[in-house]
């Protein structure tokens, strides 16, 4: 692990290769190569190799969330070790992982594997959200996540294009394309941390739990957006499987869609988040979902059909999207020391609803599919009114609308 420490101000003299945007990019291409080919076959391969129904993927993405929700235990972790290197680490037993997961073709050896997994995945999301917010100025943020995002999507892009032409006629088996992508991960992270110096921020993180009154719109926001996307993430592909009968090529296809609308669109979210602010983004993104949500359950209900569908699928991610504009509001709020443990707090806040809602929804799943997409709906509703509270130009003692109104907080 390369040791040498540069503060960040200084950071723009060092070649490009080496700066902190760089390894930005580098961890947002790593990190999907393996996690997305992970979710892209998931569905396919616990349906054929242990039998999966809707109960038991329910609880393999319960399992998966877990570290989610422990998520808080980062701030312990960094008092030991620098977020740049956790992030690394984490990236590495999230590689490994994947490189494991067809070695274990059992409901046991499933969630076993998905919870070592999915710690390196959390953990590694919530200190990559820390550093981003730390490492880039406010004025390009927006613009810079959206760059992050295109170029995560991308690099995605060359995997999934890799499976569906070679899925099957080359007859690839589950093993072999997780030890790929696993492996491709480890490339990276090696050579981040051997290349990579290590950054420091002007701005020392507090190394405790933190937990503010005035942050309250955003863990509200944090919480309902996790609540929300269990159900995106654990049943709309799973319908496709299930109800449609998509294969693995197929399946991978329509996440190839996704990902070309990513690489267009991420950027330009970005730009649009930056001229017309955090509230207005947000509050387009939750009304797209309530109609999004509403006509996935029109598909079950009305059967509307394969192409609906699919088209509905690329909708929701492209209004995902939107969710970094959470990350800017966030940043324009809070106290600089305060970004790395309110990151580890608001991961554990979003994942509260992660723990039981999937085990869940899995049993309303197998008698009426349609609610699930109902109950969505409704929690997207509700992110839509909270939405409605941030402020248009949100700043430290302006964090919602109300913030004007009231009297001074003491200091927490």
């Amino acid at each position: 692990m390369n040791r040498r420490i540069v503060p960040l101000g200084e950071a723009r003299h060092l070649p490009l290769w080496q700066r902190p945007v760089t390894l930005l990019f580098l961890m947002a291409i790593a990190m999907p190569l393996s996690f997305a080919t992970w979710s892209a076959l998931l569905n396919n391969f616990v349906i054929e190799a242990a039998g999966f129904d809707g109960a038991d993927i329910g609880w393999l993405h319960t399992v998966r969330e877990i570290p989610g929700f422990l998520a808080v235990g980062v701030i312990a972790v960094i008092i030991f070790m620098r977020e740049q290197v956790l992030a690394l680490v984490s990236l590495a037993l999230l590689g490994v992982a994947t490189a494991m997961t067809a070695m274990f073709p059992s409901l046991g050896g499933i969630l076993t594997i998905t919870m070592l997994s999915s710690i390196g995945f959390h953990y590694f999301e919530t200190v990559n959200q820390s550093l981003q917010l730390q490492w880039l100025p406010k004025d390009r943020a927006p613009q810079v996540l959206g760059l992050l995002v295109a170029a995560a999507s991308a690099a995605t892009l060359v995997a999934y294009v890799a499976i569906v032409m070679t899925w099957e006629t080359l007859d690839l088996s589950y093993g072999a394309v997780y030890v790929a992508s696993g492996g491709l991960t480890l490339v990276i992270v090696a050579y981040c941390a051997v290349a990579m110096p290590q950054f420091e921020a002007p701005n020392p993180q507090v190394k405790r739990f933190v937990l503010r009154r005035r942050y309250w719109l955003y863990y509200a926001l944090q919480f309902m957006s996790g609540a929300r996307r269990q159900i995106f993430v654990v049943f709309a592909g799973f319908m496709m499987v299930e109800r449609f009968g998509f294969e693995v090529h197929e399946v991978t296809g329509l996440f190839l869609v996704n990902l070309l609308a990513n690489m267009a669109f991420a950027p330009l979210m970005g730009r649009a988040v930056h001229r017309f602010g955090e509230r207005r983004a947000l509050v387009f993104e939750y009304a797209g979902l309530v109609g999004v949500f509403l006509a996935y359950g029109g598909v079950y209900w009305f059967g509307w059909g394969v192409a609906l569908a699919a088209a509905l699928y690329v909708l929701d991610h492209l209004f995902f999207a939107l969710a970094l504009a959470l990350k800017t509001y966030f940043q324009k709020i809070a106290d600089p020391g305060d970004i790395a443990p309110t990151a580890a707090v608001a991961f554990t806040i979003n994942h509260i609803a992660a723990v039981f809602l999937p085990a869940l929804l899995g049993y309303l799943w197998l008698v009426a599919p349609q609610a699930v997409f109902t109950l969505a709906a409704g929690m997207a509703a509700t992110s839509l009114m909270l939405a409605l509270l941030i402020p248009r130009h949100p700043a430290p003692g302006h964090e919602t609308v109300f913030a004007p109104l009231l009297p001074a907080a003491p200091a927490e």
